[in-house]
């Protein structure tokens, strides 16, 4: 039963894999406005007002990130909270590999990569490294974690309404 529902939780990786290849150069460029707020920042700092004015740019960036990705994703159909309660009740067990797989993916990419890693590093190095790594995770680890959360809505609450579309 478990190993069922494994394969279905992994569906939604492999669908956000395709679809963040499909759709690569919107998301890496809407993602390297992040990427360059951070370098900035964690590198060579951005004063006072200029720091609060570029963490909202950011904010603004990826909730247009997640609304470009769930209008690209969900086009052609509609999710409803029927369709999600009769898949979590179906399906909770999926649901719970996606708990274990996103905490997975928490673990190797920002425990490890930034804390392990980053604590091993010589002290004069971890500000570089951590600017570089924040530079390389906007546009790929944040961003296929935000593809991977509107993937999981398609998975568990979306219907297509034409047989047609293909994300």
């Amino acid at each position: 039963m478990w190993g069922a529902e494994l394969k279905l939780a992994l569906e939604v990786p492999h669908w956000t894999w395709r679809f963040y290849l499909r759709h690569l150069p919107l998301i890496v460029g809407l993602s390297l406005i992040p990427s360059v707020q951070r370098l900035i920042a964690v590198n060579w700092g951005i004063p006072g007002g200029w720091a609060v004015a570029s963490e909202i740019v950011v904010v603004a960036v990826r909730v247009g990130l997640v609304l470009a990705v769930g209008r690209l994703a969900l086009r052609g159909g509609k999710a409803t909270w029927e369709r999600f309660t009769t898949f979590a009740t179906a399906h909770w067990r999926s649901l719970v590999w996606q708990g274990v797989l996103l905490c997975v993916a928490f673990l190797v990419f920002d425990v490890v990569a930034e804390t392990v890693v980053g604590g091993l590093l010589p002290t004069e190095a971890r500000q570089g490294y951590q600017a570089v790594l924040l530079f390389v995770k906007n546009p790929t680890i944040i961003a296929l974690t935000l593809v991977w959360w509107v993937g999981l809505v398609r998975h568990t609450s979306w219907t297509a309404q034409d047989r047609r579309v293909a994300v």
